[in-house]
Order: structure tokens, then C-alpha cells, then sequence
């Protein structure tokens, strides 16, 4: 018996010595975050290095598709819609695969990413945005595979991938002037009902100027087609906080309705328990 809980110690022993192991990657994974005008650009992918052998046409074979790195399989982030060859790319992720040649690489963005490597089973419909670039030869060799977003304008960037002695430039188009201009458009316009009721918020909340919070939360209301329910929920309390008791019944019955309304329990609760409160003599 003893012998046998001897060898089961010296298993375990093992096990965790085995699980404390750490060795540095083949291909260590790489993030690479990038503004390019107003729009996000994320790229997360793993970097496999030359090591003496010959990459495009042989360790990545001409004209089979690649995963474009290794390990899982390369993803590209864009926070805005973008343009690339003419063709709309919408914002979100994508797995980011190629398939090279040696004058050319097609660039496919494929709208499922959990895949490892290239997917099992190819489905066309997943294609998102597919374009051809072509390559350039570079005078330096690279030795382990990189991704970069270089040659930045306000309106566009280019996705440049390299390894060996070859590099592809993928140039794509991001919406600046339009998101710059409405959100110009939307600060000329003044302060939206969320923004006062906001304000209304923070002055009732931290003991600060109760007619400028009654103030902003009136002007949110009226900015409001909806009237919701919250909103005058909120000039209730401000209005029982200045002691206008009598006025803080009255908006609470009409957030009471639009609660009830909008079968919302928690805000009818509350509005009855503040009614019944402030009814008090």
C-alpha cells in the first residue's frame, strides 16, 4: 500500500512539475492596434519566423489558401464601415485570409473567426469582401512574418503584409470626413434631452443646485416626445427635494402611468411608495 501511494505521489509530483513548464511560442502571438482617421483598426495574429527555409512557394504554397500567419487564424477589427476597391467592407471582425502567388494575393474577409487555421469547410456565403493586390519585392529579408498598418491619411491606410522578401499593400478607405461632420453637426446642435437629464442627474444625486437640476430636467422632458417615464421619476424626487410636495405627487402620477403603461413593476413600486409618502400630513 505504501509503495502504491509512493508512485501516485511521484505522478503528481510530475504532473504539476509539467504544468509549471513554460517555453516560449513558435509563433508568438502578436496585437497590433491602429487609429487611422477616426476608425479603430485591430489586427491580432501569430508570427511564424523563416528559419532558414523557403517561404512563398514552398512553406506557404502558390495558389492554396493560407491563414495568413499561424496557429488560430488572422483577425482584422475595423470600428467603422470601410472601402476597399471600390467594394464596402461593414465594421466588426473578420478571420483575414489570403491565398499568394507570386505576382498577386487575393485577400479574403471571412465573416466567421472561430475557426483554427483555414476552415474545415469553405462556405462562400461567409466572404464578406474578397480583392486581389500585387506584390512587391522588398530588398530586406523579413525574417518572421509581419503585419502593419502604414501610410496613414486621414481617410484611408494601408494593411501591409510582409515576410522573406515579399510584401502586399492593401489599401482601405475609413469614413472620416463623415463622422467628423456629424459629430460637428451634433455638438452645433446643442445639448441632447440625455445630456440635461444627465446634468438633472448629477445635481440631485450630489447635493448640488436643485433649481438648475428641476431646470435641466424640465428642458429634458420637453425635448423628449416620449416623455419617459424616468424622466419624470427624476423631476419627482427634485421636486420633493426643493419641498414642492404637492407638484412631486402630480409628476409622479404621470410617471406612474407611463410605467404602468410600459408594465415596468419596479418604477410603479417605487412611484406609489413616493405618492404615499409624500401624501403624508
Amino acid at each position: 500500500m505504501k509503495k502504491i501511494i509512493l508512485a501516485m505521489a511521484v505522478v503528481f509530483s510530475t504532473l504539476n512539475l509539467t504544468a509549471q513548464v513554460k517555453t516560449p511560442a513558435p509563433s508568438p502571438k502578436s496585437t497590433l492596434e491602429q487609429m487611422v482617421g477616426l476608425t479603430e483598426v485591430t489586427v491580432e495574429y501569430s508570427r511564424p519566423s523563416k528559419k532558414g527555409r523557403t517561404v512563398f512557394g514552398d512553406l506557404v504554397p502558390y495558389g492554396k489558401l493560407w491563414r495568413t500567419g499561424a496557429n488560430q487564424n488572422t483577425m482584422i477589427t475595423f470600428s467603422d464601415d470601410v472601402v476597399i476597391n471600390g467594394q464596402s467592407l461593414k465594421k466588426g471582425k473578420y478571420a483575414l485570409y489570403t491565398t499568394p502567388k507570386a505576382d498577386m494575393w487575393e485577400i479574403i474577409f471571412y465573416s466567421d473567426t472561430d475557426n483554427w487555421g483555414t476552415p474545415e469547410n469553405w462556405d462562400a456565403k461567409k466572404v464578406a469582401l474578397s480583392t486581389n493586390v500585387d506584390t512587391q519585392m522588398l530588398n530586406n529579408n523579413v525574417e518572421s512574418f509581419t503585419i502593419g498598418i502604414n501610410g496613414l491619411d486621414n481617410n484611408f491606410g494601408y494593411l501591409e503584409l510582409s515576410w522573406e522578401k515579399t510584401m502586399v499593400a492593401l489599401k482601405f478607405e475609413v469614413p472620416t470626413q463623415k463622422t467628423a461632420m456629424a459629430s460637428i453637426e451634433k455638438a452645433l446642435a446643442g445639448p441632447t434631452s440625455g445630456d440635461y437629464f444627465s446634468s438633472a442627474q448629477y445635481f440631485y444625486q450630489s447635493n448640488g443646485d436643485l433649481n438648475k437640476a428641476l431646470e435641466y430636467v424640465n428642458k429634458a422632458i420637453d425635448m423628449n416626445k416620449d416623455k419617459p417615464f424616468w424622466y419624470t421619476r427624476q423631476k419627482s424626487l427634485i421636486q420633493a427635494k426643493l419641498g414642492d410636495k404637492k407638484g412631486a405627487i402630480e409628476t409622479a402620477k404621470i410617471s406612474l402611468a407611463a410605467a404602468t403603461a410600459a408594465k415596468n413593476d419596479d418604477y410603479v413600486k417605487m412611484n406609489n411608495d413616493s405618492i404615499t409618502e409624500w401624501s403624508k400630513k
